[in-house]
């Protein structure tokens, strides 16, 4: 890697840690309505990296909607436990190493099959989903942050279509500096 490289991806790597003391998981309380829920994957620099990243990978793969989809199926599922009190053990440190995973996929460009990428994405947006639904438990909570979840991954896959194959997996290498600092946090 060039030195102009690596001072580029210091760079936005140390944009994207800008943000850490927004973490997602901050109490909601009784302000756990849809307003709450659409915020909060927006107000979480792990939740807002790792939908971002899933949009970002399928874009560079330019396959079908079906990852997003599967992402977000799969987090309303996890969302379903979370919400009926399933507690997962080392839940923060697992959604920070989804977020360094999801930037090593697209720094390396990886084009897995369709249904193991499915899986991978399936699995990261159970802890997403259980994360979410711990913490905003209501039902109208749910709605807004699915509805904000999906805006990230299609704006992710969308950025995913149209930036540059370099720049793009130098917002991966970003995504796993970022990832790894989450998890040195959890």
């Amino acid at each position: 890697m060039s030195a102009k490289l690596m001072k580029k991806t210091a760079a936005v790597a140390t944009l994207c840690l800008l943000a850490l003391p927004a973490m997602a998981h901050p109490g909601h309380g009784e302000s756990a309505g849809f307003l709450a829920g659409f915020a909060h994957p927006f107000t979480g620099i792990d939740h807002l990296l790792a939908m971002l990243g899933v949009g970002l990978w399928g874009g560079q793969q330019r396959r079908s909607l079906v990852q997003p989809a599967t992402f977000l199926g799969m987090m309303l599922l996890g969302a379903v436990t979370g919400m009926a009190g399933l507690t997962v053990p080392g839940l923060e440190t697992g959604i920070a190493a989804t977020v360094a995973l999801l930037g090593l996929a697209i720094a390396l460009a990886l084009a897995l099959p369709n249904w193991l990428g499915m899986g991978i994405v399936g699995m990261f947006a159970l802890a997403h989903g259980n994360a979410h639904g711990q913490e905003l438990p209501a039902a109208s909570a749910a709605f807004g942050f699915m509805l904000a979840s999906a805006t990230l991954l299609c704006a992710g896959r969308f950025i995913g279509q149209v930036l540059a194959e370099r720049v793009l997996r130098l917002a991966g290498v970003a995504l796993t500096a970022a990832g790894m600092v989450l998890m040195g946090l959890a």
